[in-house]
């Protein structure tokens, strides 16, 4: 992240939530590495994810989208990178601007992002909110330059959620160039799936079917760290290093084990991704 002030808070963010997180996790007793609590299936049990390492390393991940084609991008601290399936990354369009905020409509080549100009760019600081239809080839400033800084972002491509990094979340449901204030809440990450916005907080996983501007509690969650969503699927990392997948948040499933990652996207219910600076992880 850019700052240090703004590392802190992402930190302080991250921790409350895993130890709100663990909290609940300590009633569900695992046997075999597959947890019994209820609402909850087995699954992969410990099978680890597979790993690809990636050459040259990535500057920070601070979110992953999977494109039109299949293609894993990831949004870094220095601009935005596509992964292949070797490994191999290399930088998309001519950005180099600090990715704070990222995602996209999964499957697509739309995207959107936040953050902060790089050393290339002469635009205000913060980004506001970024779009991009093309796959991250060129971007439009498309609202709340040089206001806002988005820490999380999930979109379907017409609906975008952001939490701002200091009031609660914001909701645009015409792409990102208006908005209206949402719930008042702290969300470390975001998901978009068929069934409403699945927001990280420090009260746990917290599950909306108004559009972000309202959340309850999802009592049959895993301790989660991160979140990702499709149309079909929300998946996260858990604190216990394994990734979880859920239809609807009151059935999960115990998936690959990947232990720390940065960031998460998912392709659909059936394969996720994450990542670290060094390594792709394929969930299944």
């Amino acid at each position: 992240m850019l700052t240090r002030s703004v590392l802190g808070a992402t930190t302080a963010l991250a921790a409350v939530v895993i130890v709100a997180g663990c909290g609940s996790e300590s009633s569900a007793p695992t046997t075999s590495g597959v947890a019994t609590a209820p609402g909850v299936a087995t699954g992969a049990g410990d099978a680890a994810a597979a790993r690809i390492a990636l050459t040259p390393a990535l500057d920070h991940v601070h979110g992953l989208h999977v494109d039109a084609d299949g293609t894993v991008l990831a949004g870094t601290h220095s601009g935005l990178r596509a992964i292949d399936a070797a490994g191999m990354t290399t930088p998309v369009g001519a950005t180099d601007d600090d990715l704070m905020g990222f995602s996209g409509a999964p499957g697509t080549d739309m995207l959107v992002t936040s953050g902060h100009p790089g050393p290339s760019s002469t635009d205000p600081n913060p980004l506001g909110l970024r779009r991009s239809d093309d796959g991250g080839q060129t971007w439009t400033n498309k609202s709340l330059l040089g206001e806002v800084d988005f820490h999380a972002l999930a979109t379907d491509g017409t609906v975008v959620v952001g939490f701002d990094g200091t009031t609660g979340l914001r909701v645009s449901t015409d792409g990102g160039a208006t908005w209206s204030p949402g719930a008042t809440v702290a969300a470390a990450s975001l998901a978009l799936t068929s069934t409403g916005v699945w927001a990280l907080t420090p009260a746990g996983l917290q599950h909306s079917t108004d559009q972000g501007r309202s959340f309850v509690t999802v009592e049959n969650a895993p301790a989660l760290v991160m979140v990702a969503g499709s149309t079909e699927a929300v998946w996260g990392i858990g604190a216990d290093g394994f990734a979880w997948r859920s239809r609807d948040g009151n059935s999960w499933e115990k998936r690959s084990f990947v232990g720390t990652a940065e960031a998460l996207a998912v392709a659909g219910f059936d394969t996720a991704y994450a990542a670290t600076a060094e390594t792709l992880f394929k969930l299944s």
